[in-house]
């Protein structure tokens, strides 16, 4: 490293990510010239089609329950109907809704019937309560903090920071807070609490080792791809805690610096290394990516505090941190149609104050609204809305023309119209011809505010679109899956999410007692609780009960039904991700949650979502880092392959043979990379028999189990073992590299 690095090694290195994105300008004032000349290129484009939203209109007047033809999503509702046959009369059907005494399923019976509102009263007003003494005491330890946390010096370097107009001036700023606090000594000892440093000073020097031998040496080669696939896991041993970055205003532990960049090193070299065959190469960097996992970006509703996510995104953007799988919901959905519909170009070109121009959602007068909502049931109307989505998503693109065009994966959460259907994550593989403005109009469906939505698909061989889904109805997928986690796992892998959430009325609960990254307690210079132990204790205390309560509403079912909709699951669910972007909001954002934004209200909310963002970048950076240096290794193996057919086509061989002996569960994949070293050469020589293959997997484990993390959980806190502490490990000498030739 130059001096730079030595002197300031995150700064350094998060400025030269920032000199790669934004070619050494000034983040904020990139929108303000360059772009300028070239705006108009997108936002004068129009890309209203009205045979779709013909097509809209026509599959929300059908039933999908009457069994019509035009019902069906495989018959063009473009082709002329048959003239219906006279038929005999037939009695009319019945409209008329069900009371809930006439619904199987509704819970009934004489206690139930006299003791539920009885119970919802009693229970509603604890809460009540409960919530303004939780209102209060965030009141109370917040101006605690600003009359005896911040003073002085202290109070000065905060307000310098807060001032900070781009990400530079921000890290000098946390920087100098951070020297102030004595926090440079923190960063540099390697000792803590919450992850396994011993481990990583031993994977870390091995890694180096066998790094700088694997040129010339088959044997340190094989090393570096073994000491990769035990340390490429998530959160090896607790390096991804956020507590390793709640105790710093900028940056983390020197070391886990150092881990980082010797793992994406050690990454690189592995990929370009010619000792290691294709195949091997091949299968070992499948497992790295499916061990360490995939990062998503999630975008929560929240009405018109969505704007918020404006600023994360072009922040995310400018660093390259901006991951390929997006999830978005309600007023989220509608921004990540923004991001997955557009190249990083075109991206630049549109994420500007000037966008506000184009959201004109509310477009009637208020007398307008309320006539519509007593007629129709809804405030807004579906056919405008259509409209605006439309230049949203740029035109009709569907799920999987969108991947193809940007390479992006989109998820928008949606929940049936029908109360007891599963919520539905649709993307390029579950609604590959699904379009996307309708998916984002059904995500923003809150009953009372739009009218449940039909998801439209195209079909081959016609222009019009189709109802999906047999035209069954959807609405606002934030009422129940607002940060769709354990989908995302299922589907792609995503183990790790990067959530910029703007519920407004969550965000309000997020309450970091021992500091959150970038954003350290000020209590005894970082040490202490946040407003004191009594403090955290009480607002726990609080928050778990009103949890408990809203608990009890919805289990004994005795919250009535508003709008065939059970409201305690928008409280109920889980908001947060391992990073969590929460901005910083205002009364005029509750008084505008519903009206069209001004280019200076956008300016200001894009303003403070790139500024909430950077204390977030140090976390993000070095989970991404890692990520991509994997995935750029599978890139550069498949190129490898296409030039270089026939080894591949023996070492392949090989592996189905070895696989035809294990089971269908996939853990071969495993099995023939632990058992496969000595047929790892190049040349594909060196074939072992099967007793071989065990006594070399046999081998390989045991070389693996000294990196092997030895944290375990007891109830829902890390710890490290006591056989791990006794360990002593002699960093100044060679026996442990002997040892594991």
């Amino acid at each position: 490293m130059d001096d730079l690095d030595r002197k300031h090694t995150t700064m350094a290195r998060l400025s030269r990510d920032s000199n790669d994105s934004t070619s050494s300008i000034d983040s904020s004032t990139i929108t303000t010239q360059e772009n300028r000349r070239h705006v108009n290129r997108e936002f004068d484009q129009d890309f209203i089609n009205l045979d779709h939203i013909k097509d809209l209109a026509r599959a929300l007047a059908q039933d999908p329950y009457s069994g019509s033809e035009a019902s069906s999503e495989h018959i063009s509702i473009a082709s002329p109907l048959p003239t219906p046959r006279r038929m005999g009369r037939r009695k009319k059907p019945v409209t008329s809704v069900p009371r809930d005494k006439d619904i199987i399923g509704t819970p009934k019976g004489i206690s139930y019937t006299l003791l539920r509102f009885p119970l919802m009263i009693g229970i509603g007003t604890i809460i009540v309560i409960e919530l303004i003494l939780y209102i209060g005491l965030r009141q109370v330890v917040r101006a605690w903090e600003s009359l005896f946390s911040w003073r002085g010096k202290r109070r000065r370097l905060r307000a310098k920071l807060r001032a900070a107009e781009s990400y530079e001036e921000w890290c000098q700023a946390a920087e100098a807070l951070d020297k102030y606090m004595g926090k440079d000594f923190w960063k540099e000892s390697a000792p803590f609490g919450y992850y396994d440093y011993r481990l990583i000073q031993k994977v870390v020097r091995h890694l180096r080792l066998y790094r700088a031998n694997a040129e010339h040496d088959v044997e340190a080669a094989t090393n570096l791809k073994d000491v990769l696939y035990a340390c490429l896991k998530q959160n090896f041993a607790g390096i991804e805690n956020a507590k390793l970055y709640s105790n710093t205003y900028l940056g983390t532990k020197k070391l886990v610096e150092e881990y980082v960049d010797e793992v994406t090193r050690s990454i690189e070299a592995l990929a370009k290394n010619k000792h290691i065959s294709l195949e091997d190469k091949r299968l070992g960097f499948k497992l790295y990516s499916k061990n360490y996992g995939r990062t998503a970006f999630c975008l929560s509703g929240g009405a018109g505090f969505g704007y918020y996510h404006l600023g994360v995104i072009r922040e995310l953007l400018d660093r390259r941190l901006l991951p390929p799988i997006i999830t978005g919901t309600s007023a989220g959905a509608l921004m990540g149609a923004i991001v997955c519909t557009r190249t990083d170009e075109e991206l630049r070109q549109v994420l500007v104050p000037e966008l506000a121009n184009k959201i004109k959602f509310v477009h009637d007068s208020l007398i307008a609204h309320i006539v519509r909502y007593a007629t129709t049931g809804a405030f807004f109307d579906s056919d405008h809305w259509c409209r605006l989505a439309l230049w949203f998503c740029r035109g009709s693109l569907t799920f999987k023309e969108a991947y193809e065009r940007t390479g992006r994966v989109f998820n928008v959460s949606v929940v049936p119209h029908d109360p007891h259907s599963p919520p539905k994550l649709l993307n390029y593989i579950t609604a590959p011809n699904c379009v996307i403005w309708s998916a984002i109009m059904a995500s923003a469906a809150i009953p009372g505010i739009l009218n449940p939505m039909v998801l439209l698909q195209k079909t081959p061989r016609s222009n019009h679109l189709i109802p999906y889904d047999y035209g069954h109805k959807f609405k606002d997928g934030s009422l129940r899956t607002d940060i769709p986690t354990q989908t995302l796992y299922n589907s792609f892998g995503v183990n790790y999410t990067i959530v910029s959430q703007v519920n407004p009325h969550i965000h309000l609960f997020f309450y970091a007692n021992q500091g959150s990254p970038g954003r350290p307690v000020t209590h005894r210079w970082g040490k202490g609780w946040r407003g004191g132990f009594l403090a955290s204790a009480v607002e726990q205390f609080l928050k778990l009960d009103l949890t408990k309560w809203l608990k009890v509403l919805r289990d004994l079912d005795l919250l009535p039904k508003i709008m065939d909709q059970d409201w305690s699951y928008i409280w109920l669910q889980k908001f947060d991700g391992s990073v969590t972007i929460l901005p910083k909001t205002n009364l005029l954002d509750w008084i505008h949650i519903v009206s069209n934004p001004t280019e200076e209200r956008m300016k200001h909310a894009m303003d403070v979502g790139r500024a909430r963002t950077w204390p977030n970048i140090s976390m993000i950076s070095n989970r991404l880092r890692i990520e991509n240096a994997i995935n750029r290794g599978r890139r550069l193996v498949r190129r490898q392959s296409k030039q270089d057919q026939k080894p591949l086509q023996q070492q392949q061989k090989r592996s189905s043979t070895m696989a035809m002996s294990d089971d269908a569960s996939g853990s071969n994949d495993e099995v023939i990379f632990l058992a496969g070293r000595r047929a790892s050469m190049p040349d594909g020589s060196g074939l072992l028999q099967e007793k071989e293959w065990h006594k070399e997997e046999n081998r390989r484990r045991k070389f693996l189990a000294q990196f092997t993390d030895r944290r375990e959980i007891i109830g829902d806190r890390e710890i490290v073992t006591q056989e791990a502490e006794s360990q002593a490990y002699d960093y100044n000498s060679d026996e442990d590299d002997e040892s594991v030739i």
